[in-house]
């Protein structure tokens, strides 16, 4: 329970340090205002929903979740969602007496959430039923996973968790070391196969045997630098994500990598501090660093096609791509459209006032903005 203080406390500290502002002798640098350009398209608006207090006042990042024709999604209120993707409507709706800090997943069967408390929490795609809840050592940030065969929760002391899928009980648990101090976040684990990919506050990165959690590889993706704890924070706290057979990763004050799932070798790798994930298309690697600029990099090289500074802290949502554009959105609540192949804007529209802290889902084409305030809106390119 220290620890989990400690990392809310830093998390504050962090956030007017490097996402916030820039300290130059007596003034603070704000956050980039946004400038008008010719928009070449009007984004459409399928629908918008409400789900309860959306992300909360603990810096969470709630994601949807797809499952077919579904949308799960959850509020930090407890409010649990499944929605009709294609017209919005509310298929059921649940309210757990919990404060949800990582969700959501979905799969198996089941809508998985983790709490502040330190459960983890399943319920019945179908009607919402609560199926069973299950203690963990520390509160949940992250999304559990489940491929029907297990179900993976990830803790913010370092401990990644396998439950049976059926009850809930603890079937296996690998821990790494904690770090003195670390970003208030932790990465989604990905199941693939037989193996459950997760990355770490302490740098690294891991895979284990998803039946029995015993440990497959384990690669690091940052050392840590500097005399004090705050210089030395390399937590991997961005989406992982899968491309082939490589997964695709970043670390605060770190190095952005792609790792062979099979054997953890690195098959690229190049320097960058970033808390999201990243986003591959076109021939190329797009990423956010810790200052908001948008980068795109020539997949297999360190070569920089193109740099957007214009979003600089403006704490920038993970990239994601549709179409020839990358979709990222900010503090203020914009969704931003920014072409794949030069990095100029094609199409801003405000999703909530509030702001987007949750990664942006595409699905089908259509893209799931969850705003802070609860506001879910679906979006589609003309």
């Amino acid at each position: 329970m220290k620890y989990a203080v400690r990392a809310v406390l830093f998390v504050t500290v962090l956030s007017c340090l490097s996402a916030c502002s820039i300290f130059s002798r007596n003034q603070v640098e704000q956050p980039r205002e946004l400038e008008r350009f010719d928009e070449q398209f009007s984004l459409q608006r399928e629908w918008s929903v409400n789900v309860g207090n959306g992300q909360g006042n603990h810096h969470n990042r709630l994601k949807p979740a797809v499952v077919g024709d579904t949308l799960y999604v959850a509020a930090n209120n407890g409010t649990v969602m499944a929605i009709n993707k294609s017209d919005g409507r509310t298929q059921w709706r649940e309210r757990i007496n919990e404060d949800i800090t990582g969700g959501t997943g979905a799969g198996g069967g089941m809508v998985l959430v983790g709490t502040r408390d330190a459960q983890v929490i399943a319920l019945d795609q179908e009607n919402g039923e609560r199926l069973w809840s299950a203690s963990v050592s520390s509160e949940v940030l992250a999304a559990p996973q489940s491929d029907g065969r297990v179900v993976v929760a990830q803790t913010i002391d370092g401990r990644l968790f396998g439950l049976d899928p059926a009850t809930g009980e603890q079937r296996w648990v690998y821990e790494s070391t904690v770090p003195a101090l670390s970003l208030r976040g932790t990465s989604t684990p990905i199941i693939t196969g037989n193996t459950v990919l997760a990355g770490f506050a302490n740098g690294m990165v891991a895979a284990v045997d998803v039946t029995n959690g015993f440990l497959m590889w384990e690669e690091r993706v940052a050392i840590p630098q500097g005399r004090y704890d705050i210089e030395r924070i390399i937590d991997v706290d961005g989406s992982l994500l899968l491309s082939g057979n490589a997964v695709y990763l970043s670390s605060y004050q770190g190095n952005l990598m792609a790792l062979d799932v099979q054997s953890g070798r690195i098959v690229w790798g190049m320097p960058g501090s970033s808390y999201n994930g990243l986003a591959v298309g076109l021939g190329n690697i797009y990423w956010v660093d810790s200052f908001g600029h948008v980068f795109a990099v020539q997949n297999n090289t360190e070569r920089t096609v193109w740099e957007n500074d214009e979003l600089r802290l403006r704490r920038v949502t993970t990239p994601v791509t549709i179409n020839n554009y990358i979709a990222v959105a900010d503090y203020e609540g914009y969704l931003h459209l920014i072409s794949q192949l030069n990095g100029r804007f094609a199409s801003r529209t405000r999703i909530d006032r509030n702001g987007v802290r949750a990664d942006i889902v595409v699905d089908a084409g259509v893209m799931y903005v969850y705003g802070n305030s609860g506001r879910l809106v679906a979006l589609r390119l003309p």
